[in-house]
């Protein structure tokens, strides 16, 4: 008895030390709380139908049952026999990844004296802010010539335009229902920040706020997005520049939806008043430390700058959008999870061809199952233990069925399925299962966490626009990635702020209310 104690405490020491590398762990943000860690294949976010973390047991919940199945099993999907020619085999053999060729960690060291708004300006310097006011003071020229002059109007300078950042982050960590809340006599108003700028003086400012004034004559494949692209490929250069991702990294759409105190606080009409997100936010993000590396914005209207909007088959789509995030991963040997969504054969064999590496959950509903034997994805009647698992393999790639309460699928060519792994459970102890389970438990647990604390923190501005909805939003995951990058930095360690000290610290730099400093 006591060997079997220790041979099950060596198992979870062993799993634990194979994820140390989760650098910011538990405290992402320097706070604790609820999150949905414990459900490593929740759905990011409720109404996305593209990238659901879910497996066959919410699928059979919602009448998708295996029997429902076994006449033919998801669409593309062969037969056994079809299965054995094509290569798919019960034999199986150990696989190994070759090693990440790329350094991992913060480009650039920082001093220990930087401030918030040196994390925030290796994103967004002082030329992208000049940017802004030159394009917004070039648009208020031409609008007041069409439509008459605005006599409360002047230029806008650089440091007025820090401080109508400053005001519209200040509703990320405030949670005022508007903007405007600030100048009110209200429960939200900030009378510390309201001296620094009139409401009239800001609110002129929001009306003629632009990043880019006029479309381009060579800028007509941007479309829907030209008001904003130029910003977002200094953004995504920025990402790339600042921050080097770990080997393991995850494709999915980040929870964008509205902020949870609004919808529980509103009422069913106004709900029904609420536009919907006429775009799609899909990212690739580092599953060590929640740093997005990579996003994607895919307009749903019919306008797209490469020709992705004009797919309407999702799986194409999706597949699409996972080579766009990806583009700059060759020949590093990277891993990367996926969700239902992309999931698929054909876009791993790609990848490998071009050293990136897979590690998916299926879903015979959502994920492009063409090529796959349909014995591994239908349910069988046989009653099975938890932790029970079955695998098919061809050539390095592996479909695994793992039973937990429900099926689960995957396919990878990451991780060997000759090697166990364990998921720890608060509730229900350790469930073993194939390694390759065990890594997408652990790094898509991390991100779920981070997602869960990381939506608090969105500025809660909400435009009509959709370029400023992007705009607003995408400065959101740029304060989130300075803040990781501030936490990795020397400046942690002579104040430790929390995510939200940090944002408060920002607004006050980008309003210049103080000399402020982490060393303050």
């Amino acid at each position: 008895m006591a060997e079997c104690g220790r041979k099950a405490l060596s198992l979870l020491e062993a799993a634990r030390c194979r994820y140390e590398s989760l650098q910011i762990s538990d405290d992402v943000f320097g706070e604790s709380g609820d999150d949905s860690s414990e459900n490593p294949f929740y759905s990011t976010s409720g109404d996305s139908n593209s990238d659901n973390y879910t497996g066959e047991a919410d699928e059979q919940r919602a009448g998708d049952s295996g029997s429902s199945l076994s006449g033919g099993g998801p669409p593309g999907s062969v037969s056994k026999s079809q299965a054995e020619e094509d290569g798919w085999s019960d034999t199986l053999q150990d696989i190994t990844v070759p090693p990440y060729t790329d350094t991992y960690g913060p480009a650039q060291k920082m001093a220990a004296t930087s401030s918030a708004l040196d994390f925030f300006q290796l994103f967004v310097p002082d030329n992208a802010i000049q940017n802004m006011v030159t394009q917004t003071n070039m648009y208020a020229k031409k609008y007041q010539e069409r439509f008459g002059i605005d006599e409360g109007w002047r230029s806008v300078t650089v440091a007025e335009m820090k401080s109508f950042l400053g005001f519209m982050t200040s509703t990320s960590v405030q949670r005022c229902e508007s903007v405007l809340s600030i100048w009110s006599s209200g429960f939200f108003s900030n009378s510390s920040i309201a001296l620094k700028m009139s409401q009239a003086r800001f609110e002129k400012i929001l009306k003629y706020f632009h990043i880019v004034a006029f479309r381009s004559s060579q800028g007509q494949g941007s479309q829907g997005l030209y008001k904003i692209q130029p910003f977002l490929d200094s953004l995504q250069q920025s990402f790339s520049c600042s921050f080097r991702p770990s080997q393991t990294q995850v494709l999915h759409e980040p929870l964008i939806d509205e902020d949870p105190v609004f919808i529980t606080t509103c009422t069913e009409r106004e709900l029904r008043k609420r536009k919907k997100r006429k775009f799609s936010l899909w990212v690739r993000q580092c599953t060590s430390t929640g740093f997005i590396c990579q996003i994607y914005v895919h307009l749903k209207d019919g306008q797209g700058v490469d020709g992705l909007a004009t797919l309407k088959n999702k799986p194409q789509l999706h597949s699409m959008v996972a080579k766009q995030l990806c583009h700059n991963l060759s020949g590093r040997n990277a891993i990367v999870f996926t969700g239902p969504s992309i999931t698929s054969l054909n876009l791993f064999q790609e990848f490998q061809k071009q050293e990136i590496y897979c590690c998916g959950l299926l879903s015979t509903r959502k994920s492009d199952c063409t090529g796959l034997p349909q014995c591994m994805l239908v349910s069988t009647s046989t009653p099975q233990q938890r932790g029970q698992s079955c695998t098919m393999m061809r050539g390095n790639m592996s479909l695994i069925s793992w039973y937990n309460k429900g099926h689960f699928r995957f396919l990878t060519n990451a991780y060997s399925p000759t090697k166990q792994g364990m998921i720890i459970k608060r509730k229900s102890g350790e469930i073993q299962c194939p390694l390759a389970v065990e890594a997408f438990a652990a790094h898509l647990s991390y991100i779920c966490k981070y997602d869960d604390k990381y939506s608090k923190y969105f500025i809660f501005h909400k435009p009509n626009k959709t370029w400023q909805q992007v705009f607003w939003l995408t400065i959101s995951i740029a304060i989130n990635n300075a803040y990781i990058l501030y936490k990795l930095s020397d400046a942690y360690h002579v104040k430790r702020y929390s995510r939200a000290q940090f944002g408060e610290r920002l607004v006050r730099e980008l309003l210049d209310l103080d000399e402020c400093s982490p060393t303050q």
